[in-house]
């Protein structure tokens, strides 16, 4: 079986450009710091850095602000059940990204109108655990793509293949010493 190119998505809660340094060009910068308010500097700021290492840069549950400032996409939370942004007009490239745990958080997504699904907990052994057989067969529910997510690590990266996804996505990978 061949390695098939995944698509990288880096979940962030402030703004560490060495740990953003590490990444390459294809991996997306996801913010999302739900412990504190919204600020527009960080945000622009973030925006700036991305766009001049060549990473995409969404921003989480806030897709008004992602809209307003410019953002190449927006990520909505699985628990975030809003449907206000089908009424946004947006930019020709725009993403939007979900994530889901279960079915019911899956059709919720796909009426939120997302590109893609993440779908957790693939390896990480908490409440939300999945495995790759549940992951496998909660896949073949939907016509979205998915993506991994929850404890992915270089030793276990090469179990991907074994699933259709899209891409993974994460924290902790994307912050060791020398990156992916």
């Amino acid at each position: 079986m061949h390695n098939k190119i995944l698509n990288k998505y880096y979940f962030i809660n402030k703004f560490n450009q060495s740990n953003i340094d590490k990444q390459d060009k294809e991996t997306t910068i996801i913010y999302r710091n739900y412990n504190q308010e919204t600020d527009k500097k960080l945000i622009l700021r973030l925006k700036n850095y991305c766009k001049k290492k060549g990473n995409k840069f969404l921003l989480s549950n806030n897709i008004k602000l992602a809209v307003n400032l410019d953002l190449d996409g927006a990520y909505i939370p699985s628990f975030n059940k809003d449907k206000k942004h089908l009424s946004y007009s947006f930019k020709k490239n725009f993403i939007i990204l979900g994530s889901a745990h279960n079915v019911y958080e899956m059709r919720t997504k796909e009426f939120q109108n997302v590109k893609a699904i993440f779908l957790s907990s693939v390896f990480k052994k908490n409440k939300n655990y999945l495995g790759v057989y549940k992951f496998k067969l909660l896949s073949l529910l939907s016509k979205k793509s998915f993506i991994a997510l929850g404890g992915i690590s270089s030793n276990n990266l090469k179990r991907l293949n074994l699933i259709n996804c899209l891409g993974f996505a994460g924290i902790s990978f994307f912050e060791q010493k020398k990156g992916p």
